[in-house]
């Protein structure tokens, strides 16, 4: 599978990268640095924000968020009830209105006269494209819906996609939306054993997946490695496979179908079903600071109408036109909301790529850029950080004159990053929304509006209308200027409903530590004196590797389950290039000694069981770890070790000694690399 992830795919990149040295690019740069705040530019207006609206959204809420619903979307049963908040915190929004997403993605663009009208350039690894429009968008999704409806899926069954960037995967998520189906995408980039497990705790009733899957030259046999994990499912009755390489795929009678023959046979028309606006729409499994993955549930009206809203807000769409590009992966959070449920409601036309960012060179993306006339590209971090590794003379090889904005998702852009992506992908001239949200968040919720945000190269800025982010201390008193735990005040449509079948595990992670209607975000920030917010990171055990969030915990038990190891301990070191490491201390069975054959060997077997992007970049042998007199494994002082810093309190450790060692382990490691 394609491993493309919240802007990257650098998982399969690799750290050997050397930069072409540019003295007059660097001293430019460094100038830069100086620069604290960037204005807009002045030719540069805001096709959407109005000052009237931040003022109705301070001043009433509900009502404003109403009119972004009423304004952005279609309604089969217009909705009088605004924000049920009689429960905290499980709100409800829009109650008594009812909507289909697809039908907002397709239909009503299409019945406007615009169904000729592109809705995805797609871009193979090797260079084939296909040019889907809407009206060919429309018509698979309603044979795929029928042919679901003939495997026996129904209204709020469970329906598991595990595809790579493909046109069929936006159809495979339109075609549950129009029966009322849930869709649970799984990342492409994961192992089957976690397809596997995300499958049987929702009890996914029908999987859709791929023959195979190109990375870089290679293709992967996806269904034979889904069938030597999902086998023996009970409640999973059926597998759709989407043949894309043509590489040999073992098919089960009775239980498998090609994709390409359960359209051929099924009705062409498929009505979309009028669905409540609380209607599951989607799971999401994200890791949580626990081993069991935590599956995050969506909801019809109110998701798409903050997907809709901040699509068309933050990145200044003009659906007539712009060319917008989302490097995600679909398997994310950003390729659920700005790959294809906000751009397709919006009516937009999207650049959707299937391969790897230097594949089969590190121009690639430049090269899709000036051939599709892409004038929206939003990316991560880490890919920006990886191309200045690689040198401006790859995107020096393109003209790029046809971008007018730039967006980054998915972790803090650090400032010299910030400038290079403004200065030698943008030419200075193109505004960059520094987007802040959260799988749970389902659309954005703090980012500068271009035209209207002054920016800060590092920091997400403000709020958007209708968003009431704050920061508290750990007392729970307000911050106004400093640090302190990021918070949500108010609810918003597009915010999760519950973690799926764990209501209790909902309220306990995001609504505890400060009252049932304060949402906790999981991250700190620090707010200053102009009041824009700098995100600063996770306070939970998740480690955010060039975007992709992964559990400590998850990861911690993938080394555990290794026949050689007898314990671990998983934490974040900064990493220039991918923005958080994983480091991993492990202590052997026995008198086992480790050497790099057993850390290839660790890595490996983690990258099977969870899959590459959760591979430890560093392994430190230990004989113990820290621990309190408990026995409770003391990560803070790890984190502290493995950063090189000052360690802080030690007094309820059972054995000093034993930091002093793994201390002494890491600076000989870091020595001698």
């Amino acid at each position: 599978m394609t491993s493309t992830a919240d802007g990257t795919g650098l998982d399969a990149v690799g750290t050997d990268i050397v930069g072409t040295d540019d003295v007059s690019l660097e001293r430019e740069l460094d100038q830069l640095l100086a620069v604290e705040r960037f204005d807009p530019p002045p030719d540069f207006v805001s096709r959407w924000y109005r000052p009237a609206d931040a003022a109705a959204a301070a001043a009433d809420p509900p009502a404003f968020w109403a009119e972004q619903a009423r304004t952005l979307l279609d309604w089969d049963t217009p909705f009088t009830t605004v924000l049920d908040d009689s429960n905290p915190p499980f709100y409800r929004w829009f109650t008594d209105g009812r909507l289909n997403v697809s039908a907002n993605c397709l239909d009503r663009h299409v019945a406007a006269g615009r169904g000729d009208k592109v809705a995805i350039h797609w871009v193979g690894e090797e260079g084939e494209r296909r040019r889907v429009t809407y009206s060919d968008l429309l018509a698979d999704t309603q044979r795929l819906a029928n042919g679901l409806k003939e495997l026996g899926v129904g209204k709020g069954d469970v329906v598991g996609i595990f595809l790579p960037m493909i046109p069929e995967v936006a159809v495979a998520m339109l075609a549950c939306a129009r029966i009322g189906a849930v869709h649970n995408v799984v990342f492409g980039g994961f192992a089957p054993s976690a397809v596997r497990e995300r499958m049987e705790v929702s009890d996914a009733k029908v999987l859709i997946t791929v023959d195979g899957a190109r990375r870089k030259g290679r293709t992967a046999p996806v269904k034979e490695a889904v069938d030597a994990e999902l086998g023996d499912l009970k409640a999973l009755e059926h597998i759709v496979v989407v043949r894309s390489t043509g590489i040999a795929a073992p098919i089960r009678e009775g239980r498998d179908v090609w994709y390409h023959e359960l359209l051929e046979r099924a009705d062409p028309v498929a009505p979309p079903e009028p669905l409540d606006a609380e209607h599951p729409l989607f799971i999401l499994y994200s890791s949580g600071s626990t081993a069991k993955p935590k599956g995050i549930l969506h909801t019809t009206g109110g998701y798409l109408t903050g997907a809709t809203y901040t699509h068309r807000l933050v990145f200044d769409l003009d659906a007539d036109s712009d060319v917008y590009w989302c490097s995600a992966d679909v398997g994310w959070i950003t390729g659920h909301s700005y790959i294809v449920y906000g751009p397709l409601s919006n009516g937009a036309t999207s650049v959707m790529f299937e391969g790897a960012p230097d594949y089969p060179d590190r121009d690639i993306w430049w090269k899709i850029i000036e051939e599709c006339k892409v004038t929206i590209f939003y990316t991560a971090p880490t890919a920006i950080r990886t191309c200045i590794k690689w040198g401006p003379q790859y995107p020096g090889r393109h003209d790029l004159s046809s971008l007018r904005l730039l967006g980054t998702v998915g972790e803090p852009i650090n400032p010299k990053a910030w400038l290079w992506y403004h200065k030698v992908i943008g030419g200075g001239r193109c505004p960059i929304v520094d987007t802040w949200w959260q799988t749970e968040t389902g659309a954005i919720l703090i980012s500068p509006l271009p035209g209207v945000t002054s920016t800060k190269p590092g920091s997400a800025t403000t709020p958007l209308p209708g968003i009431f982010p704050a920061l508290l201390s750990e007392d729970g008193q307000p911050v106004t200027e400093g640090t302190g735990v990021l918070v949500i005040t108010k609810p918003w449509p597009s915010m999760l409903r519950t973690l799926y079948r764990d209501d209790e595990r909902y309220v306990q992670t995001y609504f505890s530590r400060f009252g049932r209607d304060v949402y906790v975000v999981g991250d700190a920030a620090r707010l200053d004196a102009d009041g824009y917010f700098w995100i600063i990171g996770r306070i939970d055990d998740v480690i955010n590797v060039s975007g992709h969030r992964l559990s400590t915990a998850e990861v911690e038990s993938a080394i555990v389950s290794h026949e050689l190891v007898a314990e671990a301990a998983v934490v974040a070191q900064s990493d220039e290039q991918t923005g958080q490491a994983i480091v991993a201390f492990v202590t052997l069975t026995g008198n086992q000694s480790g050497d790099d054959a057993t850390i290839a060997e660790l890595r490996e077997h983690v990258a099977t069981r969870i899959g590459k992007l959760a591979r430890p970049k560093r392994v430190i042998w230990a004989d113990d770890l820290p621990k309190t007199r408990s026995g409770k494994i003391m990560r803070r002082l790890l984190r502290d070790i493995a950063e090189g810093r000052e360690l802080g309190d030690v007094t309820t450790l059972r054995d000093p000694d034993v930091v002093a060692a793994l201390a002494g382990k890491v600076a000989q490691a870091d020595a001698d690399e």
